[in-house]
């Protein structure tokens, strides 16, 4: 007890007194605390960081969707009914599944070489340069995109930076609307329609009206563009999107439409047996959405030239589909007219292509006089295609 004592107590040495064992645990003991205290006060401090950060982002991504509605109220020059308005052409949903090994189909019925889809009637000119937008009150789609992607990572799961239900419903009308209109206007316009749907993905994303919607804007893409990298790029996005939708809407007829037509497109940069695939994919979803929706006369013209090309398959195309395929698809010339007449039906002089395939079914099948009557039809109808 003595020893532990005279360690415990201050021992002169003539200069001053040696601080103790006990003195310096004191002092450490008190370092500590006020440690303690400030890491407690900078985690407060970072909390309180991070909780203005949040609602910072939250701001930032009302008014940036304020802003964009703002602009596409500038930007719309007169109210459109929401109604899909039909062209002389089928314009972008003119894709099928056809023969081609590179060769255009030939007025003598020529079997065309492989499978392939294509787009046999572009409403315009397709051109090589992109378009830049213009105006400053227009937002980049990349910078917009990051900006909210950035925003989401710092929100918690049970807080949502997007306005409420009510507020998107009653912008999502205009919004298809223009998006409708856009679609069925010229080149500028579907790129235009392009980037207003990508600027509201992440409101309307789950949305079925603004899904399928999006995914035909960027089929409208596909056709403008020619790189061929970018239009498989188009063209997969667009698919993956539809892919999405019908998991959870596999009653829309629009869903399976262009699912349909995207799937040809992406088999145009794919090898010939994902082509001969696609074809199948093709026919059945464009029968799903017959089934769903009978009266559309557009799915009835995508039909007829899936069966005029498949009706037009050489021998050697045939045994090429019989060696990869338990059941090749089937089709005849009749049946093809009888899709083609079916469009005429509920939609007199729905598509000027359409009543020069008529005509072209009628010369197969030897009638001469009928096929030079619906050549005539055809002439009457305006038109500004390549074919």
């Amino acid at each position: 007890a003595q020893a532990v004592s005279g360690t415990l107590l201050p021992v002169d040495s003539g200069d001053g007194a040696v601080p103790s064992p006990l003195l310096r645990q004191d002092q450490l003991l008190e370092r500590l605390d006020f440690v303690v205290r400030s890491i407690v006060e900078l985690r407060k401090e970072v909390e309180e960081l991070r909780n203005s950060l949040q609602h910072l982002a939250v701001e930032i991504v009302g008014e940036v969707r304020t802003h964009l509605e703002e602009t596409q109220q500038v930007t719309r020059r007169r109210k459109f009914p929401f109604t899909r308005d039909r062209s002389d052409s089928t314009g972008s949903s003119s894709i099928y599944f056809t023969a081609s090994s590179g060769n255009a189909n030939t007025d003598d019925g020529e079997s065309e070489g492989g499978y392939t889809t294509a787009n046999a009637e572009s409403d315009y000119d397709r051109e090589s340069e992109r378009e830049s937008e213009e105006g400053d009150d227009e937002v980049s789609c990349d910078t917009v995109r990051t900006m909210r992607r950035d925003s989401l990572d710092l929100v918690p799961e049970d807080e949502s930076p997007l306005v409420p239900d009510s507020s998107l419903e009653e912008g999502l009308g205009q919004l298809l609307e223009q998006a409708d209109r856009l679609h069925h206007g010229d080149e500028q316009d579907k790129r235009e329609g392009f980037q207003l749907l990508l600027n509201n993905k992440l409101a309307y994303a789950g949305q079925q009206e603004f899904l399928w919607r999006l995914a035909r804007a960027h089929s409208d893409m596909w056709e403008l563009t020619e790189d061929a990298d970018e239009r498989r790029s188009y063209a997969i996005e667009g698919k993956e999107e539809l892919e999405l939708a019908l998991q959870k809407w596999d009653q829309s007829a629009e869903c399976h439409q262009w699912f349909a037509i995207l799937s040809g497109q992406v088999s145009e940069h794919e090898s010939i047996p994902k082509r001969i695939q696609a074809g199948y994919v093709f026919k059945e979803h464009i029968d799903k959405a017959i089934a769903l929706k009978p009266q559309d006369p557009q799915l009835y013209y995508l039909l007829g030239r899936w069966c005029y090309q498949v009706a037009h398959l050489g021998w050697l195309e045939k045994r090429t589909v019989s060696a990869l395929f338990e059941a090749p698809p089937t089709a005849t010339v009749q049946d093809a007219l009888q899709n083609f007449l079916r469009v005429e039906e509920l939609s007199p002089g729905f598509s000027k292509a359409g009543r020069v395939y008529i005509a072209k079914c009628y010369r197969d099948l030897g009638n001469t006089s009928a096929a030079v009557l619906w050549m005539n039809l055809a002439s009457e109808l305006l038109g500004n295609t390549k074919e």
